[in-house]
């Protein structure tokens, strides 16, 4: 087996003589890449028909891809935290209509450590939350903990002029997508110089909503007919919750005009897509040209999937496949196991990268965090690393609010909310022979032994919240909300918060 582990414990006790150990170590470089809103079906290396990825494919056919690969909590400012962190968001305690993230947890993220034990590091695109002293403080974005910053507040824009930190680049990249291929490319190519082994890490904004992709890219998916999946169309969500149908999920079904101009929204879409692929390209041709391949390990992914249209729903957030999850590329240029095409059909989540990251830079893991290094999959793709994971939502509407946890063949859903026309609702799914969900096995009395014990699994995992979550943000209420064992009567109290849409 190979496995990295160089002297990650002389950190602790002497830092100048872990430092200069680890450069004559040759640590690796690593560049972590993340798109926004990515489904799985938009890659050739994901058995996409039409799909033109072909930057992504070479990475997918350099290195291995991961088809089960989740999102814990699929919205873009948890799923940020989650990475960083590699905590579930209920210990962060950041996300939307909760609150961003402490500093005792940022100084334990990847990017903090890193450029702590000598790292260059950089960050540029969509940062997607801000850092705070204290629960009831404004937070800031933490840009000059950064050596080279090119990140932005808020949703950032594709308007590269108008994002302040990537300005240089809005002459020759006037769309965002392309600028921070360049950003990374010439970081890659400053860095290389040094003296340092550096971390790069791109948020890209595509494909988010508002739909606005580069015009250089129009003929790119031009007329073309995209097949739609076996679950698309309000029939094939019919069994699900009535829960699931009160965000804007799913009136985004037609707003999105999903319903009505599916073609031309998907062209839309792949064409983004198309933009970050190039983009990946740039970085990559940046690495051979420097003259670090050989040392530079490449991770690819997205902050969450996409519906688009899957059982009458857009937009992300809810616990299904097409939301939850997402691509996952890695490459080792040092790894035996590179180059061979392989896939890993083991279960991982997005607070896999904080630990994968550490461990690749010899660093210890904090006893803090959720994950476990992909490295030892890259090491047996048929080993595993996860028995379960968690699947959140605490945004949006109370009445969407659910918690799930998803194993490598099934996925248990719970939706607590049951006042008026509502009840309790369990969700049971078999990823096995029904990837598209298109059955609630829950009902089915033949899979009742497998409804218990992800019953079991999911107690336990509302057991952990109890226990773990942060006293602030409003996340302790939550272990009681989601006790399936728990009476509405008790939990309805306890759903407090402004009613968003």
């Amino acid at each position: 087996m190979f496995r990295i582990l160089p002297l990650c414990l002389l950190l602790f006790t002497n830092p100048v003589i872990a430092t200069t150990q680890l450069q004559v170590a040759d640590r690796p470089n690593i560049i972590f890449l993340m798109a926004d809103d990515q489904a799985t079906y938009s890659m050739g290396c994901y058995d996409t028909p039409g799909a033109k990825t072909p930057n992504l494919d070479k990475l997918a056919t350099d290195g291995m891809v991961f088809d089960a690969h989740y999102d814990t909590t699929a919205i873009c400012m948890a799923s940020r935290a989650n990475v960083m962190t590699g905590m579930f968001e209920y210990k962060t305690g950041c996300n939307f209509e909760h609150g961003a993230l402490l500093r005792d947890h940022w100084v334990k993220t990847y990017p903090v450590l890193l450029r702590e034990a000598n790292y260059r590091t950089a960050f540029a695109g969509k940062f997607g939350f801000e850092v705070t002293d204290t629960p009831d403080k404004k937070g800031v974005l933490p840009e000059d903990e950064f050596d080279v910053w090119g990140g932005g507040p808020g949703q950032t824009s594709y308007d590269t002029k108008k994002n302040k930190s990537m300005a240089k680049y809005a002459h020759d990249y006037p769309h965002s997508t392309l600028s921070y291929g360049a950003f990374g490319r010439d970081f890659v190519t400053e860095s290389a110089d040094g003296d340092k082994p550096f971390c790069l890490s791109i948020s890209f904004k595509a494909p988010h909503h508002p739909v606005h992709p580069d015009p250089k890219f129009n003929d790119v998916y031009r007329d073309m007919t995209f097949s739609k999946p076996g679950n698309y169309g309000r029939e094939f969500g019919e069994h699900f919750s009535l829960q699931s149908r009160q965000g804007r999920q799913y009136e985004r079904f037609h707003s999105w005009n999903y319903s009505t101009k599916y073609n031309e929204v998907m062209a839309l879409y792949f064409q983004q897509i198309y933009a970050i692929d190039v983009a990946v390209g740039m970085i990559r041709n940046a690495v051979d040209a420097a003259g670090v391949a050989e040392n530079t390990v490449v991770i690819y992914t997205s902050d969450n999937g996409f519906m688009n249209g899957s059982h009458g729903y857009g937009s992300k957030v809810l616990p299904y496949e097409e939301s939850t999850r997402v691509p996952l590329i890695v490459f080792d240029p040092r790894h035996p196991n590179s180059g061979k095409q392989l896939r890993c059909g083991a279960l991982t989540g997005n607070v896999d990268f904080a630990p994968t990251i550490l461990e690749l830079a010899g660093l210890p893991v904090p006893g803090n965090i959720d994950g476990k290094s992909l490295m030892t999959l890259y090491d047996d793709p048929n080993s595993a690393t996860h028995e379960s994971l968690p699947l959140i939502n605490v945004w949006g509407p109370k009445e969407v609010h659910s918690f799930g946890v998803v194993t490598k063949d099934w996925k248990y859903v719970y939706w607590p909310y049951a006042e008026g026309d509502f009840k309790a609702t369990e969700e049971l799914f078999t990823l096995t022979n029904d990837r598209l969900e298109l059955s609630n096995a829950a009902m089915d009395a033949q899979h009742s032994q497998t409804l218990a014990g992800m019953q079991t699994t999911y107690d336990a995992a509302v057991a952990h919240w109890s226990d773990t979550a942060v006293e602030y943000h409003n996340y302790k209420p939550y272990g009681t909300i989601f006790d399936r064992n728990v009476a509405w009567s008790t939990k309805a109290g306890l759903m407090r918060g402004k009613r968003k849409k």
